[in-house]
């Protein structure tokens, strides 16, 4: 995997933009759950669309979750479904945005509920 991930705690990471060819290395590295904070087609038409992240995803044993999420505009109802799918998925989790950042403020808000 090419891209740095920034552990939050020990069953919670974030990641920049992965590729459906990163998903077996997430879970070499010992994820078990995957959310796409992106939106599909954010970056213009070279970013990895979901669909294709989400089967690389599957074929690799993950569980994987597509959560929009759009830059700069968090709602509260956001934060509750994140909580949600940190409650729902099995640990350890890796959620990716475009950076990590919107993954890094929604796991924040989620654990302050």
């Amino acid at each position: 995997m090419s891209v740095p991930i920034n552990a939050l705690t020990d069953n919670f990471a974030v990641a920049p933009q992965l590729a459906p060819e990163d998903m077996q290395a997430v879970a070499d590295a010992g994820f078990k759950s995957v959310i796409i904070n992106r939106p599909d087609l954010e970056g213009g038409p070279d970013q990895p669309l979901s669909n294709e992240v989400m089967t690389a995803a599957r074929v690799a044993g993950l569980e994987v979750v597509y959560q929009p999420v759009v830059s700069g505009a968090m709602t509260p109802d956001d934060v509750v479904q994140f909580a949600k799918n940190l409650e729902s998925l099995p640990a350890p989790v890796l959620a990716f945005c475009r950076t990590g950042t919107r993954c890094t403020y929604l796991f924040q808000a989620a654990s302050a509920l």
